[in-house]
């Protein structure tokens, strides 16, 4: 099985060498190709306007001047040749990708790019912040994202999906299970930015998340990792709210159209 690796945390992240025991739990024919530097919050952006750097760091290893999506992109169609890869993992992301943060996410974009190039993909993320604020517990990501993994490759799933799995931040004997989740969403925005001066005295903001944590409902993948179990939720692309869909076409059009 050919596995290709990517981030959006850079190519010298922790958890990309997390990720890569996890891989060769499974296969020895890794690649990995991620970002030179953190692209954390890029979501599925692409370099559009300027050129692309690619740095080879080994055989099968190359830091991309770019965003996770262009490390999957160039991958697939350029640095791996004519040999698509079998499965795609993404991460392992220093914090979770839950809830609405998926929608901002270049773990979950890459997985997403792959997805879209006909690759199944998984995204994995290690939370933190909950249990003991500034923690990040990658034994529980290594032993778990294994533990995972091995029972996904032998499974399967619809073209369109890509499968997001989270970590709780609690040692590995201290995880309760695995649960089966779906997105959730927060009762309030945890993201703010705070306003600070440099040095000279001008003004600079700093975006960020709030670490208050919210009221989610049961089966969702923040109540799951709140309560310390890995979610494993299947995730797609298509945005559309189908009850909305469904009320516009009986109540909106007919009187646009009058």
């Amino acid at each position: 099985m050919r596995i290709l690796l990517t981030n959006d945390d850079g190519i010298h992240a922790e958890g990309l060498k997390v990720l890569e025991d996890i891989a060769r739990t499974v296969s020895d024919d890794i690649w990995i190709i991620a970002p030179e530097v953190e692209q954390s919050g890029k979501s599925r952006a692409m370099t559009l306007t300027d050129p692309i750097r690619v740095r080879k760091l080994g055989d099968k290893t190359f830091a991309i001047r770019g965003t996770p999506t262009d490390c999957v992109l160039l991958g697939l169609l350029e640095l791996m040749g004519d040999q698509k890869p079998d499965l795609i993992l993404s991460g392992v992301n220093r914090g979770q990708n839950i809830a609405e943060d998926t929608s901002y996410s270049g773990t979950i974009a890459a997985a997403m790019c792959g997805m879209q190039h006909g690759v199944r993909s998984i995204a994995l993320s290690q939370s933190r912040g909950f249990q003991a604020p500034g923690s990040l517990p990658w034994e529980t990501a290594r032993h778990w994202g294994s533990k995972v993994l091995k029972r996904l490759v032998d499974m399967t799933w619809a073209d369109n999906v890509v499968v997001n799995v989270n970590f709780p931040d609690r040692a590995p004997d201290a995880v309760t299970g695995v649960e089966i989740t779906r997105q959730g969403f927060r009762d309030e925005n945890i993201v703010h930015a705070e306003q600070r001066l440099d040095l000279r005295g001008d003004s600079y903001f700093w975006i960020g998340y709030r670490g208050k944590l919210s009221d989610p409902a049961d089966g969702t993948d923040l109540k799951a990792i709140y309560e310390g179990r890995v979610s494993i939720t299947p995730l797609h692309v298509d945005l559309t709210h189908e009850s909305t869909l469904q009320s516009f076409r009986a109540e909106l059009v007919g009187d646009i159209g009058k």
